[in-house]
C-alpha cells in the first residue's frame, strides 16, 4: 500500500514564500507613500487656522498680515504637530508649514526640512481660494494633497 503524504513539500513552501515576497515588494512602497502623504496632510490641516485668520485680517485691513502676531496667531514655532515644526504667515498672504527634520517626531526623511506653502488667489468679487502650487512649496508633487496636484 502507498502511504499518504502528510504536510507540505519543500517546493510548496518555497512557492508560498515567493508569493509573500512579491506581495511585500508591492505593499511596502505603497504604504510608505501613504505615510508620507498623511504627514503632509497634517501640515495642511495645521495651516487651516492660519488661513482663516489671514483672510479675516485681509477683510478688515485690505492687506495681508506680515507675521503670525499680526494675524492674531501664536508664534510660528508654537503652531506645531507631530511632524510639523512650525506654521508661518508671510506679508504676501503666503502661509508655510515646515516639516520637522530633528528629534523623535521627525517627519519621514523625504519630508525633512521641506515646506508646504499655500498662497491666496483672488476669485474676483473679494473672494479667495488657496493655492499650494507656488515656488515656496518644496515637497515632491506626488506627496501633495489631491487639490494641489496638477
Amino acid at each position: 500500500m502507498k502511504s499518504m503524504q502528510k504536510g507540505f513539500t519543500l517546493i510548496e513552501l518555497m512557492i508560498v514564500v515567493a508569493i509573500i515576497a512579491i506581495l511585500a515588494a508591492i505593499a511596502i512602497p505603497a504604504y510608505q507613500n501613504y505615510l508620507i502623504r498623511s504627514q503632509v496632510s497634517e501640515g495642511a490641516s495645521l495651516m487651516g487656522g492660519a488661513k482663516t485668520a489671514s483672510l479675516e485680517f485681509y477683510s478688515n485691513h485690505g492687506y495681508w498680515p506680515n507675521a503670525n502676531s499680526s494675524a492674531g496667531l501664536a508664534t510660528d514655532t508654537s503652531i506645531t504637530g507631530k511632524y510639523v515644526s512650525k506654521v508661518d504667515v508671510a506679508n504676501t498672504g503666503i502661509i508655510t508649514a515646515t516639516f520637522s527634520d530633528t528629534g523623535p517626531q521627525a517627519a519621514n526623511k523625504v519630508l525633512n526640512g521641506e515646506v508646504l506653502s499655500f498662497s491666496p488667489v483672488s476669485n474676483g468679487g473679494g473672494t479667495f481660494a488657496w493655492s499650494c502650487t507656488n515656488a515656496a512649496t518644496t515637497i515632491n508633487q506626488k506627496y501633495l494633497p489631491s487639490s494641489c496636484r496638477k
